[in-house]
């Protein structure tokens, strides 16, 4: 696990989006990038993380920011997701885990005394010139959405 330090450049990644399309870190230069790692599609937690991003995307959007959102799932998978949630923003597509290892996040996780890698919930606020200005790690969703608004109207 790398790790990362506020002020730093974030670490820069290409996967492919929900759109088919193949999506750089640094194709946003010059927007803000809330950039969300969550474990996996279609359960309970992610689903209602992804629709509170989802509700306050256009807030987000009018603040110079844009979502993006993480997991292992396959494109498909990412596909359905977006359909079913009617999510209006990318999805992208880490199968092999290196963006989720880069950031921090693939980790050693407890479920029931079973133990797995995982991603852990998290997110991060990168700034127009690529630096890392704010995390949140082991995210609790409820009222989540909210802290990361408060930080772009404050940054």
């Amino acid at each position: 696990m790398e790790s990362l330090e506020l002020g730093c450049v974030a670490p820069e990644f290409t996967l492919v989006a929900s759109n088919g399309e193949t999506v750089s870190l640094s194709d946003f230069r010059g927007r803000r990038v809330v950039l969300y790692f969550y474990p996996k599609n279609m359960t309970p937690t992610c689903t209602q993380e992804a629709c509170n991003f989802r509700d306050a995307n256009s807030a987000i959007e009018d603040l110079g920011a844009v979502i993006l959102g993480i997991s292992p799932d396959e494109l498909k998978s990412h596909q359905k997701f977006v359909e079913r949630n009617q999510l209006s923003f990318l999805l992208l597509s880490d199968t092999e885990h290196a963006v989720s290892e880069s950031y921090g996040v693939w980790q050693l996780k407890k479920l029931f005394g079973k133990e797995y890698m995982g991603i852990v919930r998290s997110t991060f606020l990168i700034n127009e010139k690529g630096i890392l200005v704010r995390e949140w790690r082991k995210v609790k969703v409820a009222g989540h959405t909210e802290e990361v608004l408060a930080a772009l109207q404050s940054e």
